[in-house]
């Protein structure tokens, strides 16, 4: 319950941001509002590519990982608040903000992956510990875009200042987790062998990495989407990303628990086979009505999807080599969600939405036809029972 409080409260304060960025952008010194919104966003998912790896391994090596989880959450609350703080005090270029928000990210990407990774140390069922983490992920994104959009109604860099109080919440709350890495911690070159040794975690990686694309492609097209063509306010666009986030919170543990019974083939391979059909359906919907159910159905087919391809990390990975593990599938989930903020972005500004949901809804569907073979000759270990 700790670890998955921690993980909530980190997705809670990123999502806030989500549904007014356009706003939140234009508070902070930009000039546009696609475009600007694209980097504010980017800017962090890369910093948790480049950092996810980082956090992992030095884990792995130590054998801890509530320190980097306290320490991280202490600096990305911090740099939270400098970020809200900086444009009241002084004027800094939109540049200058971009390198905060990289910095935050970086900070901010240990204790979200990091707790996961203790939820992988856990035993009683690979796929119930990963529906923990998905539903408290899940969780915090559907609340914190209705509740993020309240706060634009106040003022535009609130989120921002909420966010970063939520971050110290995760530093004290981290602290009542116990420390269960592996006490004789690998040395990072060992951890870095033992993924080359592990090439079967590309498969969850792939169907990660486009899962988490549409995830970002929703954080930023879809805003701007449901705010464009339907004149939705702030605080209507983070229903409409409840829409989504409900569902996909509320199922995770029982898709988890299905997966520990079933195996983890059958919920990705369907899931993946109708994700993408489910994100062209939004952006062809005709009113806000429609698209609103069709959020429904991508939540519920993602809820299916994400426990299970979690589990697979954990089915795969050593004892030893959690941490690299799963700051790997972070990274490609990140790797994912830039691919979404950038390509979705580019294609939206230069040829229209309809085309970036088309190109969204068919990247998942070439993804998961690439990855699928792959995915059906995968020999297991046991599957773990879950207990009693």
């Amino acid at each position: 319950m700790v670890l998955a409080g921690v993980v909530f409260a980190v997705l809670l304060a990123q999502v806030l941001l989500y549904p007014g960025v356009d706003t939140l952008v234009r508070a902070l010194g930009a000039e546009t509002d696609l475009d600007a919104s694209m980097w504010f966003l980017a800017a962090e998912f890369a910093a948790f590519v480049a950092f996810a790896g980082v956090w992992g391994v030095l884990s792995d090596a130590t054998g801890r990982r509530l320190p980097f989880i306290v320490g991280g959450a202490v600096v990305g609350g911090l740099l939270y608040g400098l970020l809200a703080w900086l444009p009241g005090v002084t004027s800094v270029s939109f540049e200058t903000i971009l390198v905060v928000r990289a910095l935050q990210g970086a900070a901010t990407i240990a204790p979200f992956s990091l707790s996961m990774t203790m939820l992988m140390d856990l035993s009683g069922g690979h796929g119930r510990n990963m529906g923990a983490a998905g539903i408290a992920i899940g969780s915090g994104t559907a609340l914190g875009a209705p509740l993020g959009g309240q706060l634009y109604g106040v003022a535009p860099t609130l989120p921002l200042a909420v966010a970063g109080g939520l971050l110290f919440v995760v530093a004290a709350l981290a602290t009542l987790a116990t420390d269960r890495a592996p006490a004789d911690g690998s040395r990072i070159g060992d951890a870095l062998t033992g993924l080359r040794r592990t090439p079967t975690l590309a498969i969850p990686y792939t169907f990660g990495f486009v899962d988490r694309m549409t995830a970002g492609f929703f954080a930023l097209v879809g805003t701007l989407y449901f705010r464009t063509v339907f004149s939705l306010t702030p605080a209507e666009t983070g229903v409409m990303l409840a829409l989504f986030f409900a569902p996909f919170a509320l199922l995770q543990y029982p898709f988890g628990v299905l997966s520990d019974r079933v195996g983890r083939t059958v919920p990705v391979a369907v899931g993946s086979s109708l994700y993408g059909l489910a994100v062209v359906a939004v952006g062809l919907a005709p009113t806000a009505l429609t698209a609103g159910l069709g959020m429904v159905v991508v939540g519920v087919i993602g809820a299916l999807m994400a426990p299970a391809t979690m589990a697979l990390v954990s089915d795969l990975a050593g004892d030893a080599e959690r941490g690299g593990a799963m700051a790997g599938f972070n990274a490609a989930g990140s790797v994912g969600f830039l691919a979404g903020i950038l390509v979705g972005g580019l294609v939206a500004g230069e040829v229209g939405y309809l085309a970036a949901f088309a190109v969204a809804g068919g990247a998942e569907l070439v993804v998961a036809l690439v990855a699928l073979p792959g995915l059906l000759r995968l020999e297991l270990p046991g599957r773990e029972r879950p207990a009693d």
